[in-house]
């Protein structure tokens, strides 16, 4: 039965096709559907429960993400395994081949952030929050520093890694990080894109930090939002 259900959710996908040999059309096909990237940006750091995926994605049904995700699993982007006790929960993941689009939802974000349409005040999921690290980043100037950074968000935590020019982001946390910053994606925006004046304590909204100021300082300054088109 299960088998069965996973080729009809394929074939329902193929009704879909733009009759294209371009693989640009193909993704399409795979992905093309209202919020079936934004599910795998959810999983890009890792697997995550059903109402952890859901709460990150305001306005989305529980039907439609029971749908999307039974898409994405037939076309082998997504996986489903429970992980071992004591956890012993269903929980959701990228297949290896879902996990190699991570550089294209980094690459587009920083192409739409572009767009005078953006508007960087609306929602943001912490993983979302972590990938515009990622797409954000000045490599020339993080070229000049080393450090380890943790964010703490309500309820997950994050480790950002900056060397070599580079950013690479991991949910969970450091064994000795340099820096740590604790607030929610609101007051990251503040922070880092906002250049909001850092208090230690997160007053006025900003993220609270632990580490040397000078540090903190350095790092929000390897980040910006890019130029608009036009």
């Amino acid at each position: 039965m299960k088998s069965e259900k996973i080729t009809a959710m394929a074939s329902g996908s193929r009704e879909r096709r733009y009759d294209d040999a371009c693989g640009t059309a193909l993704a399409l096909e795979f992905i093309g559907e209202r919020w079936s990237l934004l599910i795998m940006r959810e999983l890009v750091y890792g697997p995550r429960r059903f109402g952890e995926i859901r709460a990150n994605l305001p306005g989305i049904s529980a039907n439609v993400l029971t749908q999307r995700l039974e898409s994405l699993e037939a076309v082998g982007i997504v996986l489903r395994y429970r992980l071992p006790s004591p956890a012993n929960v269903q929980v959701y993941d990228l297949t290896e081949w879902g996990r190699e689009a991570r550089p294209l939802m980094r690459d587009l974000g920083r192409w739409a952030a572009r767009s005078p349409r953006h508007d960087p005040s609306l929602f943001m999921s912490a993983a979302s929050a972590m990938m515009s690290l990622e797409a954000l980043i000045d490599r020339d100037r993080a070229a000049a520093l080393s450090a380890s950074v943790e964010f703490h968000f309500p309820g997950e935590d994050f480790v950002a890694t900056v060397t070599g020019g580079g950013i690479r982001v991991r949910r969970g946390v450091a064994a000795a990080p340099d820096l740590a910053f604790t607030g929610d994606t609101l007051a990251m925006r503040r922070t880092i894109y906002g250049k909001a004046p850092l208090a230690r304590d997160g007053a006025g909204g900003t993220l609270a930090f632990a580490g040397a100021v000078d540090l903190a300082r350095s790092f929000i300054d390897l980040f910006a939002l890019p130029a608009k088109a036009g």
